[in-house]
């Protein structure tokens, strides 16, 4: 089938069309009318920077509907629509975007040329169509991936994860049981039109636990005109033997009125290694969402809902029913469960549901000053299957529901031309309902209700043209109130009868009924400032506090994890994390070569970590157990990015990204620190050959070398005897070195549409290798080569 893919890019590849190409041409200027030389003007698929005195043309723009973005750092991003029926003039005026000034914010500003360089927007999206949102963010420097298998990723910035990462999904803080490492983001890329990373504390108005990031997604623009237009996009891919279908449709009027409708299907079964079928890890997607919006001269309103659901494979190797046979797969790499290819979901597997709804009002109360309200729902569904038998074998053995209440107020204005503040106000409610009933099983995460307030500011102040300053600062309260049972064996080993004795509230048989209840008050602040050195050379200065209260996993976890098939055993005693990063990055974007350095050192107390104990043998068999604990670390790194037109229609495109961790309370590695990587990609273009590219990545990373010695014995029973043996948990891996493939070419087939064919390979030379990020690494290889063919039809 692959070769038959390759052979059908080829044939249609070599057809040519002729259509009417017109030029782009215009002004692009601050809102005191200067030139902004270096503007970044993407036209469709046609790219152009501005000359000192602001001007640009793009020659070979094709007749009909085009996509048009301009955006300089600093400024806001302009997104719109054009007819180019004719050579057109497009001159803009964009006006100052003061959260750019809180951190080094990641745009698309360090490529002079490649779309797909650090800019997460449409056009680069639309490649990770059939993967997810941590597969894609992989394209910015510094971040990286961590997985549970092939399907569950989740982003890693700086080092952090989890919690320390937050998510704003179209103005919305995603709460969707992100707690534990398996747990990914329970949302669609597709419904993405931009994604901007703040890499740090500084997206202070977001939250102020957002030690290791934040990750804004956005929707895409729908301009206040009469049009139409939208996209469809399939994917096919034989490792998996299967793709998806996402398809979008927006509408907007001259009114104000707009609205978007946008759906994808997935459907995926078993991934497989160079040598052998990874079973059990199909995939399953039926995502939906809807936006109907209002944009006045004074005032605008929106309604937003969007659906997730997904049923997904747990690698069987897993979960293993022998302590030898586990011990033996930990400690020599091989699958003890290989089966032929199937598209069969079974146990161990995954259910999620999340549904979100949002409403949004804003009102404009002069040309300086903006009120915007907001209310949100959540809904996440949780189901985890284990390897259960009998009439149990159809039951969740985890059944978690989290609902999710939010509000926030945020008002902006302009004291004067240099001097703008920023100011609001949040509440949330939450609940997590734990099914015991239904699923007959302990609880692994407790029920709760948490309660959460906060407040911030932020004022920026404009020196003068070269010089910007930004401070702000911001408090939050939090109050968890939880109902939990505990064995009572477990509640003497850990401690608790001589800590929490008070909390006890019932008993029953071999169970303490708890009732744990903790507040929290966290101030977080930022401090940050932007140079213009000249016109191509940028300076960012940061440094900010972040506060981050332990969360439901880290406190409450009792049992097993289905997806890592490791037992999680939280603590009542963790205590919240205080995280002190400074960062510094230097931006140069010249006539046909850009780069960025960006340097950073983040100090962090009572920082809480997962780390390997022993392995016990439960009635569901035996697992690897991991307790949360805590210490004070220490972290520095550099991320890289460079971008250069080496020769006509040639384009290199390089990142690389380097962090030191440090338990500074035990004198040794930090656990689960990335490893050095490199990624270099060489593109080449050519527009009036139907907009073909081509290029060739590798992707190199290199052996984690410091890493805290885990492992630990356990007797093993041999001929009747007991036998202390070594499990071997915690090296690393080998490094590894991918080449990857990818091409497209675009063809009118329509009077205003474009039909888009891209062939990529995966993994070209299917290289075996194990990433020390994934956490079923110690069961069996990463994915192997995998061939995909991509259709894009914009209409």
């Amino acid at each position: 089938m692959r070769y038959i893919l390759f052979f059908v890019f080829l044939l249609v590849g070599n057809q040519t069309r002729v259509y009417s190409q017109h030029a782009l041409s215009g002004t692009i200027t601050n809102e005191k009318k200067q030139p902004l030389a270096g503007s970044h003007i993407h036209a469709g698929t046609f790219f152009a920077t501005t000359a000192v005195d602001g001007r640009y043309v793009i020659n070979g723009v094709p007749q009909g509907n085009i996509a048009v973005t301009i955006e300089y750092l600093g400024y806001k991003t302009l997104d719109t629509i054009i007819s180019m029926q004719n050579d057109r003039v497009l001159d803009i005026s964009l006006k100052p975007d003061v959260s750019q000034l809180s951190e080094v914010v990641l745009k698309k500003t360090v490529s002079e040329k490649n779309a797909a360089t650090q800019e997460l927007k449409a056009n680069v999206l639309e490649n990770y169509s059939s993967e997810s949102l941590g597969d894609a963010l992989k394209e910015i420097s510094g971040i990286s991936s961590l997985k549970t298998g092939s399907t569950i990723v989740k982003p890693i910035i700086n080092g952090l994860h989890s919690s320390r990462v937050l998510i704003i999904n179209n103005n919305v803080r995603l709460e969707d049981q992100q707690w534990g490492t398996e747990h990914a983001p329970n949302m669609d890329v597709n419904t993405a039109g931009k994604i901007s990373v703040i890499k740090g504390a500084s997206g202070l108005q977001y939250g102020g636990d957002a030690i290791g990031g934040t990750v804004i997604v956005e929707p895409a623009h729908i301009p206040v005109k009469d049009t139409i237009f939208g996209k469809t996009i399939i994917n096919g891919a034989t490792n998996g033997r299967g793709g998806s279908v996402s398809s979008s449709l927006s509408k907007g009027y001259e009114n104000g009125w707009n609205w978007n409708l946008q759906g994808t299907f997935k459907y995926l079964g078993d991934f497989e290694a160079p040598d052998y079928v990874l079973s059990n890890t199909g995939n399953r997607e039926k995502n939906f969402s809807g936006n109907l919006g209002y944009k006045g001269e004074n005032q605008g309103y929106s309604f937003f809902y969007s659906y997730y659901n997904a049923d997904i494979g747990i690698l069987r190797s897993s979960h293993i029913s022998g302590m030898s046979d586990l011990i033996r797969a930990i400690n020599s790499g091989q699958p003890q469960v290989i089966r032929d290819f199937t598209y069969d979901i079974n146990a161990p597997r995954q259910e999620l549901q999340h549904h979100l709804g949002k409403v949004n009002y804003y009102t404009f109360f002069s040309d300086a000053s903006k009120l915007s309200l907001q209310y949100s729902f959540q809904f996440n569904n949780r189901k985890e299957f284990d390897l259960r038998r009998g009439d149990d074998r159809n039951k969740a053995a985890v059944d978690l529901d989290l609902m999710t209440h939010s509000f926030t107020a945020d008002f902006e204005t302009n004291s004067s031309e240099k001097v703008k503040y920023k100011a609001g106000i949040s509440a949330a409610y939450q609940n997590n309902a734990a099914n015991t009933g239904d699923t007959q099983v302990r609880a692994l995460i407790p029920n709760y209700n948490k309660f959460d307030a906060g407040a911030y500011a932020i004022a920026s102040y404009q020196a003068n043209d070269n010089l910007a300053l930004e401070a702000g600062m911001r408090y939050d309260f939090s109050h968890i109130d939880a109902k939990k049972y505990y064995l009572k064996s477990r509640w003497t080993e850990r401690g608790y009868d001589r800590d929490f004795s008070n909390i006890i509230i019932g008993e029953d048989g071999q169970q303490w009924y708890t009732n744990p209840v903790f507040t929290y008050h966290n101030f977080s602040g930022s401090l940050g400032a932007k140079y213009q050195l000249n016109d191509k050379l940028t300076w960012f200065s940061n440094i900010g506090i972040a506060s981050r209260n332990p969360n439901p996993a880290e406190l409450f976890s009792d049992g097993l994890h289905h997806a890592t098939g490791q037992i999680e055993l939280g603590d009542l005693r963790l205590k919240r994390e205080v995280a002190l990063k400074m960062s510094t990055a230097l931006h140069y974007a010249g006539d046909g070569f850009a780069f960025e350095v960006n340097p950073y050192y983040n100090t962090i107390s009572d920082f809480k970590i997962l780390i390997p104990t022993t392995i016990i043998l439960s009635n569901r068999g035996p697992f690897p157990v991991w307790e949360y604990r805590q210490v004070d670390v220490r972290m520095f790194g550099i991320d890289l990015t460079a971008d250069y037109d080496f020769a006509k229609n040639l384009n290199w495109h390089s990142t690389a990204a380097f962090v030191y961790g440090k338990d500074a309370t035990n004198n040794k590695p930090l656990i689960d620190m990335p490893p050095l990587n490199l990624n270099n990609t060489i593109s080449f273009k050519k527009e009036n050959w139907n907009h073909l590219v081509l290029g060739i990545k590798n992707e190199t990373v290199f052996t984690q070398q410091r890493y805290p010695n885990n492992d630990f014995y356990v007797d093993v029973t041999d001929s009747g005897e007991p036998v202390s043996t070594l499990v071997k948990i915690s090296r690393p891996p080998k490094g590894y070195s991918l080449l990857h493939f990818n091409s497209e070419m675009s063809f009118d087939v329509l009077k205003k549409s474009k039909m888009t064919i891209g062939f990529n390979i995966q993994n070209l030379l299917n290289t075996n290798y194990r990433d020390y990020l994934n956490r079923t690494r110690y069961y069996a290889d990463e994915l192997g080569r995998n061939f995909r063919i991509q259709v894009k039809l914009n209409y």
